[in-house]
């Protein structure tokens, strides 16, 4: 007998789990490392200035994944970058650049402080059309963000933000549904806020503020079934899993390796080998993120 996301076949009552099968790869996330300047609550993939877990990814590893998508017309057409805080690579903007160079639409998920700021020369050479930068925040309000991300981490991010808006950057925020409220209400106040600090977003449009379901572990969440896609109406083709993948270096390998979620980079049930076309293999959802934040919460990273 078998508990709750136990069995990679089996749910805990005996029904056939649901999973999904890989199509074009659309979209091919780099996380650059997990080192942060922060360390949040919550964070699930524990960043901070000392989890270095997954390692810095170099230019020519990176460089590797973008070729081998290109040669085997992988139908890649976008290429996102996470951490940890990417703008601590030291590669970083060579990896954007080639990105871009390639045609690339290209994403980077940072919290807009000093590690962004420190470089804003280089990144404003790289400002493009095909470029946006998205930044974290987990309230609008201050005392509620801190409560998140530590005290004075909201200043920094708001200057981060306003350079950007004044800098012309196709940006965007994103923002946790984690405080029991309405996403309504919460785009209302994001209104005002980017209202209030002059901001060239629209808080109603789900490019410009992104909103994605809380991942507490802690809480239950119901197993998907295989019954589950129609009960639902929805299809394993809108899960990311079945259009994206993450490159990954963990701490002592030698190589990057891929894995099948940008939610789930320290679990060997979800590392699908050394290269990408190798990766495109089907894929049990057999952990609670999968369930509370893809299926039930209707979210992609992407």
């Amino acid at each position: 007998m078998y508990g709750k996301f136990e069995n990679k076949y089996l749910t805990a009552d005996n029904k056939d789990r649901a999973f999904v099968e890989a199509n074009k790869l659309k979209t091919l996330w780099f996380n650059t490392g997990t080192l942060c300047n922060l360390t949040c609550k919550n964070c699930y993939i524990e960043s901070s200035p000392k989890n270095d877990r997954l390692s810095y990814l170099s230019f020519e590893e990176f460089k590797k994944f973008v070729n081998e998508s290109i040669q085997n017309e992988m139908g890649t057409i976008e290429i996102g970058f996470t951490g940890g805080e990417p703008f601590m690579n030291k590669d970083i903007f060579k990896m954007i650049k080639y990105s871009l160079d390639n045609g690339f639409k290209t994403l980077v998920l940072t919290n807009a402080m000093k590690p962004m700021m420190n470089n804003n020369k280089e990144l404003f050479k790289l400002n493009h059309l095909n470029l946006t930068i998205r930044v974290s925040i987990d309230h609008y309000s201050k005392s509620k963000h801190e409560e998140v991300r530590g005290p004075l981490s909201w200043e920094p991010m708001i200057e981060g933000l306003k350079w950007l808006s004044d800098n012309k950057f196709n940006f965007a925020l994103a923002t946790r549904l984690m405080w029991n409220e309405d996403e309504k209400v919460t785009r209302k106040n994001f209104k005002n806020f980017i209202e209030n600090y002059q901001l060239n977003l629209d808080a109603f449009s789900k490019s410009d503020l992104v909103t994605f379901a809380e991942m507490d572990e802690k809480k239950d969440t119901a197993e998907i079934t295989t019954e589950c896609w129609g009960i639902l109406n929805k299809s394993p083709n809108e899960i990311m899993c079945s259009s994206s993948r993450m490159i990954v270096k963990k701490k002592g390998d030698k190589t990057p390796s891929v894995i099948a979620c940008t939610l789930l980079p320290y679990s060997d049930e979800f590392t699908l080998g050394l290269n990408l076309k190798e990766s495109m293999k089907k894929i049990y959802l057999n952990h609670p993120h999968c369930s509370k934040f893809c299926v039930l919460g209707g979210s992609s990273c992407s």
